[in-house]
């Protein structure tokens, strides 16, 4: 039984380990890569500890954390294919600010860096789930979506596992450098959204003097 291991791990996924071990891993990861705001940074350091206390070989949760990412992403992989440009296309050509040129200089950005995107998107909090949803729009070629997430995964989860082995009782704190982290990226990413609301809102009003 996993037991006594800190306020931050929510009860189902010390249960998800206890009745399935290092399976119970990959499952509660591939919750987290389609639902992201489940707590990896929790997940992942306490597979490790658990592996510590033996519960599970350390090779196994690091296997079992690693498919339980590549099956979310895949699946999310599938949701941007269904999809498709077209539909994409319509649906956020009626969001307000964005143009329909917009979405094609993302598209012809993700040709370039496509791969780099998938494989460094892994490693990025929030982004490593919906990385994988232009993947799919774009029908990247699977063999090397999958390639990509592997590698990009295992490095992430490998990090946290290892941080959570080797910490043992003390694996709690990884999560508050996670955070750090987070936040950091999150910060960026809503300064880089603020400068592109602001840039788009004085575009259109300069049009309306001028054309005044």
């Amino acid at each position: 039984m996993i037991e006594s291991i800190g306020s931050t791990a929510p009860s189902w996924i010390t249960d998800l380990m206890d009745a399935l071990g290092a399976p119970g891993a990959g499952v509660a990861i591939a919750a987290e890569n389609l639902f992201p705001p489940l707590p990896s940074e929790v997940i992942l350091p306490l597979t490790g500890f658990t592996a510590a206390r033996g519960s599970m070989p350390l090779f196994s949760a690091l296997a079992w954390t690693t498919l339980g990412s590549v099956t979310g992403a895949l699946a999310l992989y599938g949701v941007g294919a269904l999809l498709g440009r077209e539909r994409t296309v319509a649906l956020a050509s009626k969001l307000p600010l964005v143009k329909v040129s917009d979405i094609e200089k993302t598209e012809r950005w993700f040709r370039r860096h496509g791969t780099k995107a998938v494989f460094f998107g892994r490693m990025i909090p929030l982004f490593r789930s919906f990385i994988s949803i232009p993947a799919g729009i774009e029908r990247m070629p699977i063999p090397v979506f999958l390639a990509l997430t592997t590698l990009g995964s295992f490095i992430w989860n490998a990090i946290f596992v290892l941080a959570g082995y080797l910490l043992g009782d003390n694996w709690e704190e990884v999560t508050g450098y996670v955070d750090v982290y987070s936040k950091a990226v999150l910060a960026a990413t809503a300064l880089a959204v603020a400068v592109f609301v602001m840039v788009r809102v004085s575009r259109r009003g300069s049009g309306v003097r001028r054309r005044e």
